[in-house]
Formats: C-alpha cells, sequence, structure tokens
C-alpha cells in the first residue's frame, strides 16, 4: 500500500525482516503493467513473474501463488503464507441459515439462567409468605393453605405468560411479591419481542450463499473474479461441475475485474460477489465494514517469493522464512496487517446479557424482600395481638404459631402421600 512516496504492508515488511536477516540490500519498484505474471499462447510471461525471468528484477515479493507453470519458468521460495480462494459480498446480500434454538437469541445464555434462577426464587418466596402471613392462612388448624410449592411455581409462570393463576394472594406481603413479578415479566417480554423482531428484521435477506455450491445455483448476484489470475486458471481446469459452472458463467458474462481494488470496489456497491484469494479477501473485510467473507475456502495453496531460475538466493531465502515462521514473526505480521478496523454492532443482532437488565432484576430482589419482611411484620403483628389476648409472651405465641403452620405443612403432606398410595 501506498504511504506517500514509500510502500507499506506485510510484504514490505516480511521484505525488511529477510533483508536484515540475509544482509542484502534491495530497491522497490512497482511493476510496469500491473499483473502478477500470466504466460501468454507463445510462452511470454507478462506482469511480476515476466520481469524475473528477462532480469529486469532479481525478486518478486507480492501474494504470488505457487504453480507448476510458474514454478518452470522462476524459481519459487517455501510458501510464507496459506491462501485459498473464497467470495467475497456486501453483508446485506446474504443470510445466515436459521437454527431450531434460534427464538432464544434475543436474550444471552447468562441472562436465560438469570431468569430461571428469578422464577423459582419467586416462587419460593410466595410459598413462604403464603404460609407466614396470617391474612393467607389465618387457622391454620381448619384452613387448607393454597400457596403450596407447586402452587406457587404455576402463580408465577402464569404471571410470565401474561394469563395470570389464581387464586391471588391477599395479603399485602404476597401482593407486594406479585406486583413485582409482574413488572419484572412484562419488562421482561417487552425486551424479549423487540430484541426478537429486530433480529429478524436484520436477517431479511433474499438469499443465502454460504459456498461455491450457492453461488453456481443463483443468477441473481453476479460474481467474477481477477483476469489472468491463478484464480481463474482454477475454475478453468477443475472437473467439479460446480467449478466448471462458475468458469463458464464468468467467461460468458465477462464479468471479470482488472484489479483487487475493482474487485473489492463492486462488491462494495452490491449485487457482486467478487472470488479471489482468502488472504487478500480477509483484508479487505478488516478495512471495509459492510464486506463479509464465505466461511468456504478451497484450492488452498501458499504465497512465495520469485527469483530467477538457479539463483543462489532462493535456498537462502527459503530457509530464512521457515525460520521467520518458527520464530512467530510471520504470525505477528500477519496479525499486525490484518487487524480489523471495525467497531461491531451491537445494537443488531447481539443478545441481551444479564448486566443490561440489571435494573429490572435488581426492582425483583427488592421486591421479594420487601414482601418476605411484610409476612414477618404481619405474623410478628398478629402474634403479639394474640399474646396480649392470652397473656402469654410474644415469643412463645410466635414459636407456637410457627409450629402450628409447619405441622400442618408436613401433616398435609403426609396425608397427601398417603391418599396417592392408596390410590
Amino acid at each position: 500500500m501506498s504511504k506517500g512516496s514509500q510502500l507499506e504492508g506485510y510484504c514490505m515488511d516480511l521484505l525488511a525482516e529477510l533483508a536484515k536477516k540475509l544482509g542484502f540490500k534491495y530497491k522497490v519498484h512497482l511493476v510496469k503493467d500491473g499483473a502478477y505474471g500470466r504466460q501468454d499462447e507463445s510462452g511470454n510471461w507478462n506482469g511480476m513473474i515476466g520481469e524475473v525471468v528477462r532480469g529486469e528484477a532479481d525478486l518478486a515479493m507480492a501474494p504470488l501463488t505457487l504453480t507448476a507453470a510458474r514454478e518452470k519458468a522462476v524459481g519459487m521460495t517455501k510458501p510464507y503464507m496459506q491462501t485459498g480462494i473464497s467470495i467475497l459480498l456486501r453483508k446485506d446480500i446474504v443470510s445466515e441459515e436459521a437454527g431450531f434454538f434460534d427464538f432464544l437469541s434475543p436474550f444471552s445464555g447468562e441472562t436465560w439462567f438469570g431468569i430461571l434462577i428469578a422464577y423459582f426464587v419467586t416462587a419460593v418466596c410466595i410459598c413462604i409468605v403464603g404460609r407466614l402471613s396470617p391474612c393467607e392462612w389465618s387457622q391454620p388448624e381448619t384452613e387448607p393453605n393454597r400457596f403450596t410449592l407447586l402452587h406457587s411455581l404455576w402463580y408465577a409462570a402464569g404471571a410470565l405468560s401474561l394469563q395470570g393463576a389464581g387464586p391471588h394472594p391477599k395479603a399485602v406481603s404476597g401482593r407486594v411479591i406479585s406486583c413485582t413479578w409482574w413488572l419484572f415479566a412484562v419488562v421482561l417480554l417487552a425486551c424479549y419481542f423487540s430484541s426478537l423482531s429486530s433480529s429478524q428484521g436484520s436477517d431479511s435477506a433474499p438469499l443465502m450463499i454460504k459456498g461455491f455450491e450457492d453461488l453456481a445455483n443463483q443468477d441473481v448476484i453476479e460474481y467474477g473474479t481477477l483476469a489472468s489470475s491463478s484464480t481463474l486458471a482454477f475454475f478453468k481446469n477443475s472437473n467439479n461441475p460446480s467449478y466448471r459452472r462458475i468458469y463458464e458463467h464468468m467467461e460468458r458474462r465477462k464479468s471479470f475485474v482488472s484489479s483487487m481494488d475493482e474487485g473489492v470496489q463492486k462488491a462494495k456497491e452490491g449485487n457482486y460477489a467478487f472470488i479471489g484469494e482468502s488472504v487478500s479477501l480477509d483484508l479487505a473485510v478488516a478495512r471495509h465494514c459492510e464486506l463479509v467473507r464465505a466461511h468456504e475456502v478451497i484450492g488452498m495453496r501458499g504465497y512465495s517469493i520469485v527469483t530467477p531460475l538457479g539463483s543462489p538466493m532462493l535456498k537462502n531465502l527459503s530457509v530464512a522464512i521457515l525460520q521467520l515462521s518458527e520464530a512467530g514473526e510471520l504470525t505477528y505480521l500477519r496479525t499486525k496487517w490484518w487487524a480489523s478496523s471495525c467497531i461491531p454492532d451491537s445494537a443488531k443482532g447481539s443478545s441481551l446479557r444479564a448486566h443490561s437488565m440489571k435494573g429490572i432484576f435488581l426492582v425483583l430482589a427488592i421486591g421479594l424482600g420487601i414482601g418476605v419482611l411484610l409476612s414477618l411484620f404481619e405474623l410478628t403483628s398478629k402474634s403479639r395481638s394474640t399474646a396480649g389476648e392470652q397473656k402469654k409472651s410474644c415469643c412463645a405465641v410466635l414459636t407456637q404459631e410457627l409450629s402450628q403452620r409447619l405441622r400442618m405443612t408436613n401433616t398435609k403432606g403426609a396425608q397427601e402421600t398417603s391418599d396417592k398410595n392408596k390410590a
């Protein structure tokens, strides 16, 4: 890439590292015809390969793929990077395949877990309040308690579905918990449906292109590749029916581009898929946030540095590339130049996490706490009133009330178990 009067990029950094390791000086010039190198019908090479063959350059440093035809004409080092062939498209003209559990996508996993915990804690609090509050169970000896744990779970589930499940609490403490849980349910459902509708709206694309098979089987999106490139030769020489159809379509429509920049620009404009080498496409995706590369990569091969046939530098360059790879320098350079400049769009297609809903969880926790405290206050007030009437201590009456409720609960549970066994 140009930076003023200088050049910068992965290849320039790699060339500098090789020069430092092998101790040579160099002068860089751009290839005159702007091509990588292709052999014509008369056997002559153009582009970078042609300049090396004619002795106009000692090295060719570029994303040059190692091919059999080039290996016959020039010397090529060990690959310094692996690449393949993939597809570059605009994000808004393709869609992903819908999954069976996409209806869970509005909330993250931790949010769903938090909702489940909140549901069970609320049901337990309703059950406890139903046991403690005198307004819910004023005569434990004769009056059955309506808010068992099973009914409390059913009552909380009914609120989540906005249907309700009676009977409803009569005590103030129970009503506080119920109102807080209803508020939680309303806010939760509003967030869920809002996020679900926005995610469905963002994925309303007409096509689903995951690879070359999908590309070959449609005629809505135009596609092409770099003219006179090894990518074009791959499709031309392939025996795969899908790849042959892709080549015949490009040849028939003459949908080739003259440069990588032109292919990226056409893909940015929309309704065009640019077929190129995955490494170059990844770089375009990192620079242009509206683009995306297909997951499928075919025809894996390597990028090599070109030298004249029989050059004494060929062996030394290959060894130096292997040394840089073993030292992690090539990985560092890849990370440096392929770092994405795009800021993720968190407003589209993102799951709501628990920390983004912490306010409503906090409100629910406060409501549950207030409800339980109110039930204890109601029980204490009733015990104090009873203690005054019976002229007993408040603690004795309170202990009697609690033991009475617990005994009735256990007796009722044992009776239900006995009835089931008899049945």
